[in-house]
């Protein structure tokens, strides 16, 4: 057992109590994200007794202290926003911030044209970075932390001050997101009377006042960006149907940083209508140019998810407008154009990591789910070849049963001689293996292509395997911009939060799940 003492931030610290030291320093910081709700990049520093408690970074896990510890995080995005006095605060794009939770793409970045609309932010900082201020206020409030420190007396706040505070605060907010969550600005407040203490109420946790002014100004300012032509706000506007006032949020809810972008700059709805024509012709071509897709469907992003977020159409509808967006690379580019986020890089590194620890825990729980887990563990023992991509395979395909679901519902099978329309109806979203017609006696059958299924309709074929066709799976459901079906939404919500490492938040069931992998 370890019992911690973990410094957040010069106002705060934490206990956290762990039933067994983890693996390693990566584990540790996986382990704290989940217990302390963290989100960010940081690293540890713990306090030596060897020198007299004196800071040392954390590099190996059997530096720590026995028993009991005082841990230091140290935030890297701080430094993303030291020195940028003269720096522009109109655009996060201004502060040349990279992706903080990702892996490095593997394609090109888009052009500038294309990229100055989308952001780049994939996680919400924390604790928050407060932005330089007007260089007046910023002189005014540094002598007055300087007397705060002797009287403990804050600043007398006018209004020149409190206004360009807020500013600056909700201009650097929206270009991370436009509907902030309750947590998340709070933290902001939290992160404002932190780096300037003269800041701090008397009453209270000594920022209530800040974060009531905090989110009326978010209040204010989102009609002014709909006004504006705000895509992402405009989509949430209410309007009028048979008499009845209806209002459907259409908001970011899955670590989408990209959800509804506006269009890039020079291009309407008429010019990007007329490239995504272009697209389509060149989608149809025997030999299709991929640079020339991907330039396309860079340029056309924004008109896109405008239709895939507030018409929401039928996939097939999508499939006759938008005939590249099921090509296997243009998966994995919507899906970072989103995100962020490498799609097939994380997902593979998230299933290598977690594949044995995920089969030890289906082996001393299988008692608990019956026959449908033992079968699949039974059918892995009889492998003697490509072991690593039969256990890979026998973790994801045992996930929906772990976590309660029905292993039907994702996974489905069919001989090859078989219509597939049989297989696929009333299948929402699916894997469909395609086995061959010798394989039903025996115990290994030989599966001749993997499908994907979305809304009883096969989107893609010829899959390599079973990560690779879960990964794309998810990945257009993203594209799609689908909700998870009801009876999984425990696995995918298992694939979001603790293969791809997105959102905020995940329900106890999972978290549960990514506890004991965390060790």
């Amino acid at each position: 057992a370890l019992l911690l003492r973990v410094v957040v931030s010069a106002d705060e610290a934490r206990r956290v109590h762990l039933s067994q030291v983890p693996e390693s320093v990566d584990a540790l910081i996986d382990v704290l994200k989940e217990k302390l709700q963290l989100q960010g990049d940081f690293t540890l520093q713990f306090e030596d007794p060897d020198f007299a408690n004196a800071l040392c970074t954390l590099s190996d896990i059997s530096e720590i202290p026995h028993d009991r510890a005082v841990l230091h995080i140290k935030w890297k995005i701080a430094s993303q926003f030291d020195n940028s006095d003269s720096q522009s605060l109109g655009s996060i794009s201004s502060f040349d911030t990279a992706s903080l939770n990702s892996p490095v793409h593997t394609s090109t970045n888009p052009s500038p044209t294309t990229s100055s609309n989308l952001r780049s932010t994939s996680v919400w900082p924390s604790p928050f970075p407060i932005p330089p201020l007007s260089h007046d206020v910023e002189l005014k409030l540094r002598k007055a932390n300087e007397a705060y420190e002797k009287t403990k007396i804050g600043i007398d706040v006018t209004r020149d001050i409190k206004t360009d505070i807020l500013d600056k605060i909700t201009q650097v907010t929206f270009d991370i997101t436009a509907y902030p969550r309750p947590h998340e600005v709070e933290s902001i407040a939290v992160a404002l009377i932190s780096k300037y203490p003269c800041l701090k109420e008397n009453d209270g946790s000594g920022y209530e006042g800040w974060l009531t002014s905090i989110r009326n100004r978010f209040s204010y300012f989102r009609p002014k960006l709909r006004v504006a032509g705000c895509s992402e706000v405009s989509i949430n506007s209410k309007s009028k149907g048979d008499g009845d006032m209806t209002y459907a949020l259409k908001r970011a809810k899955r670590g989408e940083i990209n959800h509804c972008p506006n269009h890039p700059n020079e291009h309407d709805d008429a010019s990007l209508e007329e490239q995504r024509m272009l697209l389509v012709e060149a989608s149809k071509k025997a030999r299709v140019d991929d640079s020339l897709i991907r330039v396309k469907m860079d340029l056309t992003f924004s008109l896109r998810r405008r239709e895939v977020v507030e018409e929401q159409p039928m996939v097939m509808v999508i499939q006759n407008r938008w005939p590249a967006l099921f090509f296997k690379e243009q998966i994995v580019e919507e899906f970072f154009r989103i995100t962020n986020k490498n799609l097939l890089g994380t997902f593979r590194a998230a299933v290598e990591k977690c594949t044995l620890k995920l089969l030890r825990l289906y082996r001393s729980r299988k008692a608990s789910f019956g026959k449908d887990l033992e079968h699949i563990l039974m059918k892995l023992d009889d492998e003697t070849s490509n072991i690593i991509r039969h256990r890979q395979d026998a973790a994801l395909r045992g996930l929906p049963i772990f976590l309660r679901e029905e292993p039907g519902k994702l996974f489905k099978q069919c001989l090859e001689t078989d219509p597939h329309d049989v297989a696929v109806k009333g299948v929402a979203v699916g894997v469909l293996y395609v086995l061959e017609d010798c394989a039903v006696e025996t115990s290994s059958p030989k599966v001749q292509n993997i499908s994907l299924i979305v809304e009883e309709s096969v989107v893609l074929q010829d899959i390599a395997d079973t990560p690779t066709a879960v990964a794309y799976l998810f990945g257009l459901l993203y594209a799609l911009n689908i909700s998870y079906p009801e009876d999984l939404k425990y696995t995918f919500d298992t694939l979001q939060s603790v293969f791809m490492e997105m959102g905020p938040k995940c329900t106890k069931r999972v978290r549960s799940l990514k506890n004991k992998l965390a060790f």
